[in-house]
């Protein structure tokens, strides 16, 4: 695991000093070791290729183990972040074909693969990864992401020169980009609470979707899918054949990713989707590390859970207890962790700063467990609010829907639901799908009158992300459809991200085996009805421990790691979330949002008609803005 810079200098120089500061900015996700080189080619036109590589060493500890690193064969150069985990199998492949290797290293593999079947090398791999490769004989620049996109990347270009970097806040800190605000961006933002791949809220700089390889080559860059998840799918496989195909898929996935050289814990929440994940490992008789976040406070804590687990599956045990006090006091350095602006980050920075402080270096997770084993609400709702637009758009004319709509609005006492609900009844064009509304932070009305600017001409490109999404899903049934959508747009641009940059903020590698992206094809291929049941949550997942799991926690309420925002912002933080939504007139933000709006969302919260995550949504905007310095 590591975090990687780069630059192409087309007819230029890259600046060495440059490139050791861009490197150096992403010491916290690598602090065991750190390389940059500069390679330079004449002929037949000058070229200069900056590659840096913070490390956190994971495989083979030794120096063979440092990037940026090339292979002697060819030449080319490779740096990378990510595991590979089924390396062993990929190395023993090349092996076969006479190629030798000088360590132990997933990082020389993935070299020697692309070396050897250059870009069909994604084909062989099965992991989380963002790398570069420099093809010294094609003088091409390969840059690739993983199939679910768990690692991310960030791209710009900036006069034929080419930037590249595992975080957005490295490319800022070159100063070769203007600090401006993206409005499609913004408006991605206020609709859901985080950034929809490829826009960023920098104008300028895209992130390179999952599943994408990205080309450099005499100037000019292109981005060319290799992978999509539903494109993949099968959809004939019977309801009666699911668990067989899932079993060993699952099982092979979380094995898989126990390849280590330093010792592998498991966040253990009390949940269905860690537990799986002892359970499996559990199996081989082997010591098993779990951990969890408990807290002093018995309404936040779920240590009964956790502690229950840990005695089935005979796991050394630790908690790493934190009061309250200490979440509310990781809130400044979560906002100056945040490589981009999330309302939801912060319980994950907290469980990676005392779990990496336990001396706990790399840990896996249940994250996935939900969006592929529908164990959202969404997977109910959201199939009958589409069969609901559908009749609605059907049978009352489009006036009318607003008329009747409008009329909802005005009735109804003022939440959060009911302006769902006022908007799915207008069933306009904005509305792209149902799905979309149920994730949705401020609805397009409020999120226009936010605005100070006119929205409309930044929608299309805003809404872009959507439709591409929506696009791949029109062979789905409507739970495998909300499946694709959770996977491709909550789970990637809020969960993932968030994942990535507050544990690599503490220097920690989480691993996320329920999104294997062969374990997704496999349940994307199974018919959405054998994914719900009446009497037992995630059945499919349940299933596949063969009564494994106890009943205890099969059936305890469902419930995710929360922290007392609704309560913080009453008391304890409001006072700076009123400060900070007062600077927005004289603020950063001051081009792009209305004071008043802004002011309005603040008195709708402290009057109970809306929910905190609205207020905090702005407050994070702004502070965000702030300390990385973007503005207009």
């Amino acid at each position: 695991m590591c975090g990687i810079f780069g630059i192409v200098a087309n007819n230029g120089t890259v600046d060495a000093d440059l490139l050791e500061q861009g490197t150096r900015s992403l010491a916290h996700r690598g602090p065991d070791d750190s390389g940059a080189i500069v390679i330079s080619e004449e002929s037949p036109d000058p070229v200069q290729i900056g590659l840096g590589n913070r490390r956190l060493a994971i495989l083979d500890l030794s120096p063979l183990g440092h990037q940026p690193m090339q292979d002697s064969e060819n030449g080319n150069w490779i740096t990378y972040n990510g595991e590979i985990y089924n390396f062993p199998q990929v190395r023993e492949k090349l092996e076969r074909d006479g190629i030798r290797f000088r360590s132990r290293s997933d990082t020389e593999v993935l070299l020697k693969a692309y070396g050897r079947w250059g870009q069909s090398c994604l084909a062989e791999l099965r992991g989380m990864f963002a790398f570069a490769i420099w093809d010294t004989q094609r003088r091409r620049l390969f840059v690739a992401r993983d199939p679910m996109g768990i690692k991310p990347l960030y791209y710009a270009v900036v006069r034929q020169n080419l930037l590249f970097a595992s975080e957005l806040r490295t490319l800022l800190g070159t100063g070769l980009l203007p600090r401006r605000l993206d409005r499609a961006g913004l408006l991605n933002y206020l609709m859901f609470g985080s950034l929809y791949d490829p826009v960023t809220l920098v104008d300028g700089v895209s992130v390179l979707p999952p599943g994408y390889f990205l080309t450099w080559e005499k100037g000019k860059v292109e981005t060319t899918p290799y992978w999509d998840l539903a494109k993949e799918c099968d959809t004939a496989h019977s309801a009666e054949e699911a668990l067989d195909r899932v079993k060993p898929v699952l099982d092979e996935s979380v094995r898989m990713q126990m390849v280590s050289d330093v010792p592998v814990g498991v966040f253990l929440s009390g949940g269905i989707d860690s537990s799986v994940l002892a359970a499996i490992l559990s199996r081989d008789g082997a010591q098993l590390h779990t951990f969890s976040v408990v807290f002093r406070e018995a309404d936040y804590t779920e240590s009964e859970y956790s502690r229950l687990l840990a005695r089935k599956f005979g796991s050394e045990h630790k908690e790493i207890l934190v009061s309250q006090q200490d979440a509310f006091a990781a809130i400044p350095e979560a906002l100056q962790a945040m490589d981009q602006p999330t309302i939801d980050g912060l319980n994950t920075y907290l469980i990676s700063r005392h779990t990496r402080a336990a001396g706990i270096k790399v840990a896996l997770s249940g994250l996935g467990g939900d969006e592929l084993f529908a164990g959202y609400s969404t997977f109910r709702t959201v199939p009958k609010m589409e069969q609901f637009e559908r009749l609605w758009r059907r049978r009352v004319p489009e006036f009318a829907r607003k008329l009747l709509a409008s009329g909802f609005a005005g009735l109804s006492p003022a939440s959060d639901q009911n302006r769902k609900l006022a908007a799915l009844a207008c069933a306009n064009a904005n509305l792209l799908h149902p799905y979309f509304l149920s994730r949705q932070l401020f609805t397009a009305e409020q999120y226009s009158a936010l605005l100070a600017f006119p929205g409309g001409n930044h929608e299309g490109r805003a809404h872009q992300p959507l439709r591409e999404s929506l696009s791949h899903t029109q062979g789905l049934d409507p739970i495998n459809r909300v499946s694709y959508l959770e996977a491709r747009c909550y789970m990637l641009n809020t969960l993932l991200r968030d994942a990535d940059v507050m544990s690599m903020a503490n220097g920690l590698e989480v691993r996320v085996p329920l999104i294997d992206h062969h374990l997704a094809e496999t349940m994307l291929a199974i018919p959405g009805t054998a994914k719900l049941s009446d009497s037992t949550p995630k059945p499919l997942l349940v299933g596949a421990l063969d009564g494994a799991l106890p009943e205890k926690i099969v059936h305890r309420k469902k419930r995710g790691f929360t922290l007392p925002f609704e309560h913080w912002l009453r008391d304890e933080l409001r006072a700076e979330v009123e400060a900070g939504l007062a600077r927005v007139p004289k603020g950063p933000l001051q081009p792009f949002l209305d004071p008043e709006a802004v002011q309005r969302v603040w008195r709708e919260f402290q009057a109970g008609k809306t929910s905190w995550s609205r207020p905090w949504s702005l407050y994070v905007l702004e502070r965000w803005c702030e300390l990385q310095r973007v503005s207009a």
